[in-house]
């Protein structure tokens, strides 16, 4: 075949052609997709942060109130290879913030014990929590449910997500995240699992699609986080927590797999497949958009209805002991 014969060559160009722009559309509609789930909620805050009274919802575009841990869907793109991920604790801060399994529409509040505000204490070389910390929507670590790898139960939380980005997110942030592996902590005898991800936006994204890239661009980060879990209730007079797999992170398809398994758990749970309150567990499950649940309620609901209004105040201030550095006598630290 020569340059000669322009009809040849047009039968062999045309179908690459045609390949490459329908490739270019699938991409420019997945980037769409997600473009507009980034954009999609914005925050209800209710009083000041470090306090009791603290509470921060979630809204859609719509300003109606949404669920963090029931109605953010958990894949943000048709493949389910972006997941979308809720900010509770913005990397460097101490407030130990999570979603609220006991409160309707399950909004993002201070954890407390005896009464008292939970805070991370920092200890050498950490200021906080070392990464944006959080949870995936839609998800539920089954606390009857002993899995086989860890032989012990979950820890009745959605999956806390690490997610070692650049960017430093804010309270109640939904960012689309990528999964790169998972540590197994093993907390007072459950299973809570510690997924790693990596802001799809974020410059080193497109280097790290397994659990081995961490460690070759961001060495030490891995071992970092398994020092930080195992060490960080210390300060506090509690034991080290400790791990399976011997600390190991697990990679990127085994962790996607535990994902999974948790959504699966978590459909059982909000489709009443399963009780949301038992004599070991007792959830929330008020939601907005959840087509398949009888716990779906309207804005005519007295439950949707119950949902303070935007009250937002500047944080309080908080104990100075808080920002006390800990040097933990550990030798390998």
């Amino acid at each position: 075949m020569t340059h000669s014969n322009p009809i040849a060559w047009f039968a062999i160009l045309m179908p690459l052609l045609f390949s490459s722009l329908l490739q270019a559309r699938t991409v420019l509609q997945s980037a769409s997709c997600i473009g507009s789930m980034a954009s999609r909620y914005s925050t209800r805050t209710v009083g000041a942060p470090n306090t009791l009274e603290y509470r921060v919802f979630l809204e859609n575009k719509s300003g109606d109130v949404v669920s963090p841990f029931h109605d953010i869907p958990l894949y943000a793109n048709p493949e389910k290879t972006v997941l979308n991920f809720v900010v509770e604790v913005p990397r460097w801060t101490n407030a130990k913030l999570e979603i609220s399994k006991s409160e309707d529409f399950n909004p993002i509040k201070q954890d407390t014990k005896k009464g008292n505000l939970r805070f991370v204490r920092n200890f050498f070389p950490w200021k906080g929590y070392m990464w944006n910390y959080g949870a995936f929507p839609q998800t539920w670590e089954d606390p009857t449910h002993s899995h086989p790898d860890t032989k012990a139960k979950g820890d009745n939380d959605p999956l806390d997500v690490c997610e070692i980005g650049e960017h430093v997110g804010y309270v109640g942030q939904v960012k689309q995240v990528k999964v790169l592996g998972t540590m197994a902590l093993l907390d007072e005898g459950e299973t809570d699992w510690k997924v790693i991800v990596i802001d799809i936006n974020d410059p080193l994204a497109s280097k790290l699609n397994d659990i081995e890239d961490v460690e070759k661009h961001l060495p030490g980060l891995l071992r970092g986080s398994n020092e930080w879990f195992k060490y960080y209730k210390i300060p506090d007079g509690k034991p080290e927590n400790t791990f399976a797999f011997n600390g190991e992170a697990k990679n990127a398809k085994y962790a996607n797999q535990i994902v999974q398994e948790c959504h699966e758990a978590w459909e059982k749970l909000i489709s009443g497949k399963i009780p949301f309150k038992t004599d070991e567990y007792d959830i929330k499950v008020s939601n907005s958009n959840v087509d398949d649940s009888p716990y779906k309620v309207s804005k005519d609901d007295a439950v949707y209805k119950g949902v303070p209004v935007d009250s937002r105040q500047p944080p309080a201030s908080i104990d100075p002991s808080i920002d006390k550095w800990f040097f933990i006598g550990q030798p390998n630290l």
